[in-house]
């Protein structure tokens, strides 16, 4: 029978060995390198101990599940919550429940649990545990040149047909146009960022609590990705931010924005903050935007400049435990503000 319980750095070695067994030696070597940055450097981890809730037997270490402790804000009130990033269990323990019997320990210590992972994954783990429905997390995309529209299980002529044919609607929406409002490219974010967080988290239904050192640690500390951060100013003072990346795909490079907060009523100031990114995305040759929205707000904003709905590959599951809920909070997501980078899916 196995015993759960919090990590102790005794478990270290336990936790490094079966990492390395179920994913291989490159993936426990790149988790190795994040150890400090994702458990101990978190500035939402009180504890410093790494937030991991451990299946032992005996001193071997069967199972365990990594979560990403986060603070979520209900329309300001906030209370404590984590990330799960998936449970890990030894091969030999597999199909014996231990991964729902992590979750369920999990869940039963949390203010809030939140997954965010493959389509299908999060559905069946709220099924099986009778947590409130998952719900697909919008995915939306801004095509920039004819190589956008492209997909890898197209053969090459079709792919070359739809390029040609989707081209005037492809030279139309990408165009560029002026931005709004004084941009700026930062290193660090500083406390107007706090202020502007304690200022707009009340429009939220629910989010993350994205103050100063939350965004540092996120986006401007992690030794694994590099981002670029835009903040955007009226008259000095800070009114939004945008986080964005560019990588490299089987048929293409794309920009990811990863991350973004604006008042949800300032419809300019997030124009002007995707017409940077549009901006930033041509200037690496980028052939698309690729973006994950979660907010009805935002999404309008997105589709009337430029970016199309696609199907979503990710799946957001939230149960909260600390507080009563309203009635239909689970139902209605449209004022949730969640995007790719809350969780730990970009590494």
């Amino acid at each position: 029978m196995s015993e759960i319980d919090r990590f102790t750095p005794d478990d270290r070695r336990g936790v490094d060995t079966l990492y390395r067994r179920t994913h291989g030696p490159d993936a426990a070597e790149a988790n190795r390198l994040r150890w400090d940055w994702q458990h101990r450097r978190n500035p939402y981890n009180p504890t410093g101990q790494p937030g991991i809730w451990v299946a032992r037997e005996g001193p071997t270490v069967v199972g365990h599940y990594p979560t990403l402790p986060v603070r979520i804000s209900l329309r300001g009130l906030e209370v404590d919550g984590s990330w799960g990033t998936g449970a890990l269990v030894a091969p030999e323990r597999d199909s014996q429940g231990l991964d729902d019997a992590l979750l369920r320990t999990w869940d039963r210590n949390s203010g809030a649990v939140l997954t965010l992972g493959v389509a299908g994954g999060a559905k069946s783990v709220a099924d099986r545990l009778h947590w409130p429905q998952a719900h697909p997390l919008p995915c939306l995309v801004k095509p920039l040149t004819r190589r956008a529209v492209r997909l890898p299980n197209w053969p090459t002529p079709l792919n070359r047909l739809v390029s040609v044919v989707t081209l005037p609607v492809v030279q139309i929406v990408s165009r560029s146009r002026p931005l709004r409002a004084e941009c700026e490219l930062i290193r660090r974010f500083d406390t107007s960022f706090t202020t502007l967080w304690e200022r707009l988290a009340p429009k939220f239904d629910l989010a993350v609590r994205r103050d100063a050192p939350y965004l540092n640690w996120r986006y401007i500390e992690p030794p694994h990705v590099r981002y670029s951060v835009v903040a955007l100013k009226r008259q000095g003072d800070i009114h939004g931010y945008a986080v964005y990346r560019h990588r490299h795909e089987p048929l293409g490079r794309v920009t990811m924005l990863v991350d973004f907060l604006v008042d949800p009523d300032d419809v300019s100031g997030l124009k002007t903050l995707l017409r940077w990114v549009d901006r930033a995305a041509r200037a690496e040759d980028a052939d698309k935007v690729r973006c994950y929205a979660m907010h009805g707000a935002f999404r309008r904003v997105l589709r009337r400049n430029g970016y199309f709905n696609v199907k979503s590959s990710l799946e957001v599951g939230i149960k909260v435990n600390a507080v009563q809920v309203p009635k239909g909070f689970y139902d209605e997501t449209d004022g949730w503000h969640i995007t790719y980078g809350d969780s730990d899916q970009d590494h």
